[in-house]
């Protein structure tokens, strides 16, 4: 079997890689048969020569390859007919904008396999760059509490090589007494948490984070059932929240009236109580003043995502009252961080990471008849028609959604 890694070829640019060259070596080491071919790239975190002097062959054309892993959406004039690919398609959801990729993708009778879809059986997803979002995000969030403070001035997360890096300068900056809150209990959320603990910040409960007063930063971990209550009163669990989020009404603003910055590292889901409205962000005990909202639902729960920001441009101001965006160092701006591919600001600790799920979750599938079903479920189509677990997209590829 021969495998091929694709070049990236999405603008803006991306730097990550499935598979390091030194994650690459452990592949082959495990499954001796294989073919591994590398597509040259000049923008990639690792290099051409990085990948030769692990022993690969880098080339122009990968036609010859079975299996081609990449991790942004392949071009459509650029996808190879009766090939495996497994990238971040961006499809499943219905998005209007790769309407046109997976009618490609059916018509060149390619089989799919999306980053997204490689799930357990019970639905949880086995690899992903969800951590290092919550890492740089969290950094990102700290980044403009300084900017708008003018308090101290954090280097861009872009520019520095490694979590560690990242850390050491968090380390350098004296925070006030502020009170932080996290949302989420997966791989960004504890991301985030990452760098928190690495600052040394005390995380508190939410009984004394709603009613205790601190002289140093805190910070309160919180899940669904800490914001979210079930209008008839009952207290059950995350799974009736997740079944049935609409039975639920936000509980989320005795947290507003006393946080300052918001780290939101939740997923959020259809049906799901909003955050906060535009109408609570008007309020005058609306007491958040910092958001980095790494979910970056836009229009979503969080009234103040207006959009998402960039990785040039990572902050923004949002006006609660004329519910605009303005300059970030308005005075009465709700400073949001909202950039949608954070994990691009870490391409080598994100790649490394990434490879090494790849390698644990996926490729032992190929060569054990897919024992697990991991394929089978993360696969979308198949001899140019949509397999049956994703047979909901046939409206959206007609163009009738």
């Amino acid at each position: 079997m021969k495998f091929g890694i694709l070049k990236e070829r999405k603008n803006p640019p991306d730097k990550r890689v499935v598979f390091s060259p030194e994650k690459l070596q452990e592949f082959k080491s495990k499954f001796p048969s294989v073919t591994i071919k590398i597509e040259s790239s000049d923008i990639r975190v690792f290099t051409n020569e990085a990948y030769k002097n692990a022993g690969f062959e880098v080339v122009d054309d990968l036609s010859d390859c079975d299996v081609l892993l990449g991790v942004k959406e392949v071009p459509v004039e650029a996808l190879l007919p009766n090939k495996k690919y497994f990238f971040f398609s961006h499809t499943i959801k219905k998005q209007p904008y790769n309407r046109k990729l997976l009618q490609a993708i059916l018509a060149k009778n390619i089989e799919l396999y999306d980053h997204e879809t490689i799930v357990k059986e019970n639905g949880a997803r086995l690899i992903g760059f969800g951590r290092y979002a919550g890492i740089v995000g969290a950094y990102n969030g700290f980044r403009a509490i300084g900017l708008k403070q003018k308090t101290f001035d954090l280097p861009k997360a872009e520019n520095l090589p490694n979590q560690q890096s990242l850390i050491s300068e968090l380390q350098k900056i004296t925070l006030p007494n502020i009170k932080i809150l996290l949302t989420g209990s997966g791989k960004v959320a504890f991301g985030a948490k990452e760098m928190l603990d690495a600052m040394n910040i005390k995380q508190v409960s939410v009984a004394e984070y709603l009613h205790q007063n601190f002289d140093k930063p805190v910070f309160c971990f919180v899940d669904v059932l800490d914001y979210n209550q079930r209008k008839d009163g009952q207290v059950l669990d995350n799974y009736d929240f997740y079944a049935l989020p609409e039975a639920y009404e936000s509980d989320f603003f005795r947290f507003v009236k006393v946080t300052d910055f918001f780290i939101a590292g939740h997923f959020y889901g259809n049906g799901a109580p909003s955050f906060f409205t535009t109408e609570d962000a008007k309020k005058s005990d609306f007491k958040i003043r910092f958001i980095a909202d790494i979910s970056c639902d836009i229009n979503g729960p969080i009234a103040s995502t207006i959009r998402a920001s960039t990785i040039e441009n990572p902050i923004y101001g949002y006006d609660p009252i004329t519910e605009k965006e303005v300059d970030f160092g308005d005075e009465n701006a709700i400073v949001v961080m909202a950039v949608d591919n954070l994990p691009c600001e870490l391409p080598k600790d994100a790649s490394e990471g990434f490879g090494e799920m790849f390698l644990e979750n996926v490729i032992p599938a190929f060569f054990n008849g897919d024992k697990e079903g991991v394929l089978s479920r993360a696969k979308i189509t198949e001899n140019g028609k949509l397999t049956k677990r994703f047979s909901y997209l046939k409206d959206y590829v007609d163009g009738r959604e």
